[in-house]
């Protein structure tokens, strides 16, 4: 693995950075706007954001100046993931995953929830269809996310893990 995967791999293994990149779906945000937003220092999310900006995992939107300085605006392109994240053992990507999914499940409104888990034996045809809907759940929730706060929206989480299992 080189150093540009090990780097990917590592970024998406830290829950504040999976935080950020779902922060940073809906809307370019400077690293000031992130540390408000997560309640973190603004040093600690400069630091995250330089590591997912050189994993590949975000892309600098614009720039503004701001009391004699240059604040970079920062955006996750959720769908340009680069292709190393696909490669090696993701089993921290799914550890992190899986941390953040116990913190958003404690914020969760109970009413609208829905959880699922399955270990089953379906057809290849049914599990070709469940995986496309899963996608296009995620694309749907994705290219819709708006800023924190925006009027008329609700704060929700969608995490799915879908992958078929060794016989």
């Amino acid at each position: 693995m080189d150093e540009q995967q090990l780097s990917s791999l590592r970024s998406v293994a830290h829950p504040l950075r999976l935080r950020m990149l779902s922060l940073l779906t809906g809307t370019a945000m400077s690293a000031a706007e992130v540390a408000r937003e997560l309640e973190i220092t603004h040093a600690n999310a400069s630091y995250h954001l330089r590591q997912l900006l050189d994993a590949g995992l975000l892309v600098v939107e614009g720039e503004e100046r701001i009391r004699g300085g240059v604040a970079k605006r920062y955006r996750h392109l959720w769908d340009r993931e680069p292709a190393s994240l696909s490669v090696g053992d993701p089993e921290q990507q799914v550890r992190a995953m899986a941390n953040e999914m116990v913190r958003r499940f404690q914020l969760r409104e109970k009413r609208g929830s829905f959880l699922t888990d399955a270990e089953l034996w379906v057809t290849p045809e049914v599990w070709e269809r469940a995986r496309d809907l899963l996608q296009e759940a995620s694309a749907l929730v994705h290219d819709n996310a708006a800023a924190p706060r925006t009027e008329g929206t609700v704060p929700v989480n969608l995490s799915v893990a879908a992958f078929g299992l060794a016989r």
